[in-house]
């Protein structure tokens, strides 16, 4: 496995199970009667907290280990390939690409929430949804483009 799909991997775990651990807060909340603004609000800044530090240490973790796992495999220097070409920046291009696809599909319909007469609260909280949403099918479209040898 490549560096970049290492990556890419890495974060895609970390967001699917960031998005559970989303989703499972959210109707605990909403079975509990305390889907307020300020509950929302603490569970956002958890996700975000979540986000910028578990995808750091898990990706750096990744790589020790399986630099580790290496060296004891085949007994020489780990060699780190994280050089981007071409192919690599394409690939990211267009995994940018559906994920903004995918981001822009979930504004609109987080948008209509309105119009079905829901609270703002409603329409944030699933602006959240469908940006991790939206990073976990750009890493999937991604892996996608590596395995296909795009």
């Amino acid at each position: 496995m490549s560096f970049q799909e290492k990556n890419i991997t890495v974060t895609l775990v970390n967001f699917t199970l960031i998005l559970g651990f989303y989703l499972i807060r959210v109707f605990q909340m909403i079975q509990a009667g305390s889907f307020n603004s300020t509950n929302v609000f603490r569970l956002w800044g958890i996700i975000i907290a979540l986000a910028i530090v578990v995808t750091i240490l898990a990706t750096i973790l990744t790589h020790i280990f399986s630099n580790i796992i290496l060296v004891i495999k085949t007994k020489e220097e780990p060699h780190i390939e994280d050089i981007q070409d071409e192919r690599d920046n394409l690939i990211d291009l267009r995994g940018t690409k559906v994920t903004y696809t995918a981001s822009s599909i979930g504004v609109a319909l987080s948008m209509l929430t309105f119009v079905f007469g829901q609270p703002p609260l409603v329409m944030f909280t699933l602006l959240i949804f469908f940006g991790v949403l939206a990073q976990i099918i750009g890493d999937i479209s991604r892996l996608y483009l590596y395995r296909r040898g795009f």
